[in-house]
């Protein structure tokens, strides 16, 4: 996963890129909320319910990646997985308390 040796695991700018990329699956999974927003959920027609799901499913596929990553860096480089998860969160330019 890394960019500069294939044999360990992700470099720490792999990290913020799928952190990044994780952030926007989840914009784009609030896009479809704060569209769909105004109808009961159990009024959604079934493309509505299907975008939903696929958009969620991408969000919940992205995090899963960002954090599986975080913990394999953090083992390599013995750090605190909370602490390596608070660094690329504020190199993704996350606000706010991240510990």
């Amino acid at each position: 996963m890394s960019t500069t040796d294939p044999t360990m695991g992700p470099a720490f700018d792999d990290l913020v890129k799928l952190q990044r990329t994780a952030d926007e699956a989840h914009h784009r999974l609030r896009q479809l909320n704060d569209a769909c927003s105004r109808i009961p959920v159990n009024a959604w027609s079934e493309d509505q319910r299907a975008a939903w799901h696929v958009a969620w499913r991408a969000w919940v596929d992205c995090v899963r990646s960002v954090q599986e990553a975080i913990t394999v860096y953090a083992v390599e480089h013995g750090e605190e997985i909370r602490h390596v998860d608070a660094q690329v969160k504020r190199a993704a330019g996350h606000n706010g308390p991240t510990v």
